[in-house]
């Protein structure tokens, strides 16, 4: 996908413009949010809303008799697991009518994410140019707060969107990194599990171990009964993926954080289809089935390819 020239607006293009917004604390937000989303009605275009409960109280209130006439949905109940983001889009966009010019703003990023959280928020931000590269005509901002997210966080930002809006300036990226680099093997490196880490190595017939095993530590974790059945059933699919295109034979780590239990799943395969797990499969379609199902039910799922094979850490808190 190439950017639009500054003489040459994104959204005057027959595409998908990919927009971050970087906006200075909450009147910036309201500002730049509330004439895009004006513009909008003034056009006639469907739009969708999706961020935090208390800027949806705002963008209402302003908007008066109007905001019946935009969706919202709430980031902190679509997003908490990142990777569930792509597939409530994906409705939006399948609802809109062929060739109508429609619009979104979605912010996944702000600075109480834990560390893990903003990892995959960044690589669904990468993955949105993917998803919807042959969507139509539309727009979606991704705004950033300047004044509480870090200097890397807005680097990445950058890189991952086509299009750059700071106040009244809109520019395309210089630092995007554009689709053939987004849709190679992802390998950012993921945190090293503490010492207290225990494993069990599996292969052909050690499904049963592997659900065993992940249930007590769900049960000695306190997780629950519903929550443990979870966690169980995703690390069951994960493991099966192992058996049926990992090599036959894989590791199962299992450890506790100050808020939640991992469970992570390394083996000799290699994962390279970008949005594999941010699709629902088709009916009869197997080979995506498990990792869909562990991102259905687990908090947050993080997956990685590297050199040696793959990972997919799966990710339960303790409530």
């Amino acid at each position: 996908m190439s950017t639009a020239s500054a003489s040459t607006p994104p959204w005057h293009r027959e595409a998908f413009s990919h927009e971050a917004l970087l906006y200075a604390g909450q009147d910036e937000f309201a500002g730049a949010a509330l004439a895009f989303l004006r513009s909008g009605l003034q056009a006639g275009e469907p739009m969708l809303v999706v961020v935090r409960g208390s800027k949806i109280a705002m963008l209402r209130a302003e908007l008066g008799a109007d905001a019946d006439r935009v969706q919202f949905a709430d980031m902190e109940e679509i997003g908490t697991n990142p990777a569930r983001i792509i597939p409530a889009w994906r409705d939006f966009v399948d609802a809109q009518p062929p060739g109508h010019a429609f619009r979104g703003i979605g912010e996944p990023i702000w600075a109480g994410r834990s560390p893990a959280e903003l990892a995959e928020c960044q690589r669904h931000e990468a993955l949105l140019n993917l998803a919807f590269v042959d969507s139509g005509r539309w727009r979606l901002l991704c705004p950033y707060d300047t004044t509480t997210l870090p200097s890397d966080v807005l680097d990445e930002a950058h890189r991952s969107h086509p299009v750059i809006l700071d106040r009244d300036d809109e520019r395309p990226s210089s630092g995007y990194r554009g689709l053939e680099a987004l849709a190679a093997p992802f390998d950012w490196p993921l945190a090293d599990p503490p010492s207290t880490t225990e494993q069990l190595a599996f292969g052909e017939g050690a499904l049963t171990r592997v659900r065993e095993f992940v249930r007590r530590h769900a049960d000695r974790a306190g997780l629950g009964q519903k929550r443990a059945a979870d966690l169980v059933l995703a690390a069951n699919e994960v493991a099966t993926n192992t058996l049926c295109h990992g090599g036959g034979r894989g590791i199962l780590r299992i450890w506790t954080e100050a808020d939640a239990l991992v469970c992570e799943v390394a083996d000799r395969g290699r994962i390279d289809q970008p949005l594999v797990d941010r699709q629902a499969p088709a009916l009869g379609e197997e080979n995506s089935r498990g990792l869909w199902i562990a991102h259905q039910v687990c908090d947050l799922v993080q997956i990685r390819s590297f050199a040696a094979g793959s990972v997919v850490r799966l990710h339960m808190r303790r409530l």
